[in-house]
């Protein structure tokens, strides 16, 4: 049989293309007139510069201070949809593990919240030590209940659900850092996987642990049309040593929280292509 030239049969493989559908794509979003932000001390702006303590100001999500270098997700909307200035709401607590995230969602529910971002995980790892991180199901149990009372309390509003920062990263990044262990040691901060008497083998608990966490958060949210996943962007974020509070070695610094800002908002819905 004589063979047609391939010249002849990419045209009309091209033709073929053409005609198949293809999938949908997501209409953006209009951009919201109201946000709330639930999650723990990260979203709180814990320790990010000059004095201990919540700094909300300074927030990635709901950040509302000009002059700090944060392009918040607050400040980014409100640049081109100037509606919802005053309207950014963060509900997240310092110290709050999974379990708070309903009674938060049912906050920025009561708020009536068009946006909401969701940033929790690392205090359920970060405990006394791997026995002592919560289990899979509660965190599964938790954050469903959560989702479900923003999907029906607030049926349009968009999602955006974000993975836990990398732990190991940081104890990578900063375990050769003699102040930074005398604070862990000191503070008791995520002795989980950070006291300096764990072995690597009680360390890659903690990482399977977290894996598994974002894996939940991101199955979670796929259940719901209006739920966007980071897609791990943030747990793949490579925090360096400039980009942690210099308060307790652990919290992101200024600069972190900007990074952590720029990270979340390329996830958003309203980011560019």
């Amino acid at each position: 049989m004589r063979r047609l030239p391939r010249l002849v049969l990419l045209p009309a493989i091209l033709v073929l293309a053409t005609l198949i559908p293809q999938p949908a794509q997501a209409a953006t979003p209009p951009l919201p007139d109201s946000m709330a932000a639930i999650g723990d001390s990260i979203t709180r702006a814990y320790d990010v510069c000059c004095y201990y303590g919540d700094h909300p100001g300074q927030s990635w999500s709901t950040g509302y201070t000009s002059y700090d270098g944060i392009t918040s997700h607050y400040e980014r909307i409100r640049q081109l949809n100037p509606a919802i200035a005053g309207r950014g709401d963060n509900d997240a607590v310092t110290g709050a593990k999974m379990s708070a995230a309903p009674t938060q969602a049912a906050q920025a529910v009561a708020q009536g919240a068009a946006y909401v971002t969701i940033e929790f995980g690392a205090n359920d790892l970060c405990t006394s030590s791997p026995s002592t991180m919560t289990s899979t199901d509660s965190f599964r149990a938790s954050i469903e209940s959560a989702l479900s009372t923003l999907h029906d309390g607030l049926p349009r509003a968009h999602i955006l659900v974000n993975s836990i920062p990398d732990i190991y990263q940081l104890w990578q990044v900063l375990h050769t850092d003699w102040v930074a262990r005398s604070v862990w040691a000191t503070a008791r901060i995520c002795q989980s996987m950070l006291a300096a008497t764990n072995t690597e083998t009680q360390r890659q608990q903690v990482v399977t642990r977290e894996s598994a966490f974002n894996q939940i958060l991101a199955d979670a949210c796929g259940r719901y049309a209006n739920c966007r996943w980071d897609g791990g962007a943030l747990y793949n974020y490579k925090f360096s040593a400039g980009q942690v509070s210099k308060l307790d070695y652990f919290h992101p610094s200024l600069s972190g929280q900007a990074a952590l800002a720029r990270v979340t908002w390329a996830a958003s819905w309203w980011s560019a292509p």
